[in-house]
């Protein structure tokens, strides 16, 4: 199965010059960054990440493979990099194992199409066990330019890209990484700190200022609520600003910079909406004003 469906990949891989030799030999040869090398890693696993036998009529495994390189594509973009090229390993259950390899990489390849980033190689290997897809990707950014979770500072603007919450009604499975957002900011204004959101607003917010050792003063009514997050409030009866704040997987940005900087990218034209939620503070945590007093907020989220 393995020699095959290389061939296959083979075929189906774009060449780009990023990577001077990638899938069918012992290693990739990938050409260096004129910057700073910057990778990330993640895995995602039948039954814990997604559900195969539970996927909606209008999702696929190509879904899941899109997703797969996605989500990483999310942690080039919060680090403000350019992405080049992926490493893909697969472990596939015996069962099926071509027709599930074949349908997943139909998503990692859209994703790496899309994004112009190089399949350089990876793993495929089949087991008794669920589909688990590891993607480690690489990009780049200029020397000592990386957007950090530890570099935001008193004082500054706090904004968050599209909306959030709901996702787990299909936005899980297509995620839409923040790389061209990233790109355009970093050409503009003065990023401070930045992370993404994958396991709930709140929580990645408080791991933000927990790395910067500062706070965050929020205005509640101006975090943008998503469609999804209404839809469904209503089936949980929970709240849509509840599913905002705690739902994971929505894969947008929290950037940090001054406020002369962030009004500057409020007025530009950008590829998302962006919004601001807060300002940086002194005191540690989430904080909100209720009359004239901060009262402190919890967060909340998938803790892994």
């Amino acid at each position: 199965m393995e020699q095959s469906f290389l061939a296959y990949l083979r075929g189906r891989c774009r060449s780009l010059p990023q990577v001077s030799v990638g899938i069918g030999d012992d290693a990739a040869v990938i050409e260096p960054p004129t910057g700073q090398l910057i990778a990330c890693t993640d895995q995602i696993i039948d039954g814990t990440d997604f559900r195969s036998q539970q996927l909606a009529p209008d999702h696929s495994l190509a879904d899941v493979g899109y997703k797969s390189m996605a989500i990483n594509l999310s942690d080039i973009a919060a680090m403000g990099a350019v992405p080049t090229s992926a490493l893909v390993t697969l472990s596939l259950p015996k069962t099926n194992a071509t027709r599930i390899a074949g349908e997943v990489y139909e998503g990692i390849l859209q994703a790496a199409e899309e994004f112009q980033v190089a399949i350089a190689g990876g793993d495929i290997s089949t087991y008794e066990g669920p589909l688990a897809i590891t993607v480690t990707l690489l990009g780049h950014v200029p020397p000592n330019a990386a957007w950090l979770r530890r570099s935001a500072e008193l004082g500054d603007a706090v904004l968050v890209t599209g909306a959030v919450g709901g996702s787990i009604l299909g936005r899980h499975l297509r995620p839409n990484p923040r790389v061209e957002l990233a790109q355009i900011l970093r050409d503009s204004v003065n990023v401070h700190g930045a992370i993404d959101i994958s396991d709930g607003l709140s929580l990645d917010l408080d791991r933000l200022c927990a790395a910067s050792g500062v706070g965050i003063e929020l205005n509640i009514a101006t975090i943008p609520i998503h469609d999804d997050a209404i839809v469904l409030s209503e089936k949980t009866g929970r709240t849509p600003f509840e599913h905002a704040w705690s739902d994971g997987e929505d894969f947008e940005l929290i950037l940090t910079m001054n406020q002369a900087d962030a009004d500057k990218v409020l007025e530009m034209p950008l590829p998302c909406e962006i919004t601001q939620i807060g300002k940086m503070i002194s005191r540690t945590g989430l904080w909100k004003h209720e009359g004239t007093k901060l009262v402190r907020l919890s967060p909340q989220g998938y803790i892994h």
